[in-house]
């Protein structure tokens, strides 16, 4: 028999036990959505300050915005207040967060090794995040939630590398994060892309 839980993110079940004490207040999820952008954009501009201290500040802001965006989801299903406006509100505030940081970090890091380069690097990655988004919400829109549901590997799913924006800044690595995710945000839409299109020539097919 299998275990229900063995699919199931460790940042997602931890957001279920908050989850479960938010359930017994008046909080309504949209406000978590909300606290949650809030701290994404902190996170964003305690980057962009250019300070070491700061940084690693940010980095942990960045996390507790990041856990938001699962706890709002299930707060909002264990209360029964789940909607469409809620959904994509979601989205949209995770979009806001990601460009925060990318751009935070880009202008932040433009006096270090990277110079010139940081802030295209910010650019381009929270653009191509921000694309991913759109793409992947047209092919929910268009073939169902299931069609976008990421799978979880060992407790973790794609979207929980950003959690490593903590170690790496405490660890003075930002900087190669930021290139990583640079160059990598881009080829990974390039690949989102291809594999929409290769969807929609096979349905297409008789």
């Amino acid at each position: 028999m299998s275990n229900p839980l063995e699919n199931i993110a460790w940042d997602q079940r931890l957001a279920r036990i908050l989850a479960g004490l938010l359930a017994h207040t008046s909080i309504h999820p949209n406000a978590v959505t909300t606290l949650g952008l809030m701290m994404g954009l902190l996170a964003g501009c305690l980057f962009a300050q250019g300070d070491l201290v700061l940084a690693n500040w940010a980095a942990g802001v960045f996390m507790f915005a990041a856990f938001m965006d699962h706890a709002d989801g299930e707060l909002a299903r264990l209360v029964n207040k789940t909607s469409t406006f809620g959904h994509y509100y979601d989205h949209v505030a995770v979009a806001v967060s990601y460009v925060s940081l990318f751009v935070g970090m880009g202008i932040g890091l433009r006096h270090g090794p990277l110079g010139d380069w940081a802030v295209p690097l910010g650019v381009a990655a929270s653009l191509s995040v921000v694309t991913t988004m759109g793409v992947r919400m047209g092919i929910e829109v268009r073939e169902g939630v299931e069609a976008v549901k990421q799978r979880s590997i060992a407790g973790f799913e794609p979207e929980d590398t950003l959690y490593i924006i903590g170690p790496v800044t405490w660890l003075g690595y930002d900087p190669l994060f930021l290139v990583a995710a640079g160059i990598g945000a881009p080829l990974f839409l390039l690949w989102v892309i291809w594999k929409c299109v290769q969807s929609s020539k096979g349905q297409g097919q008789p």
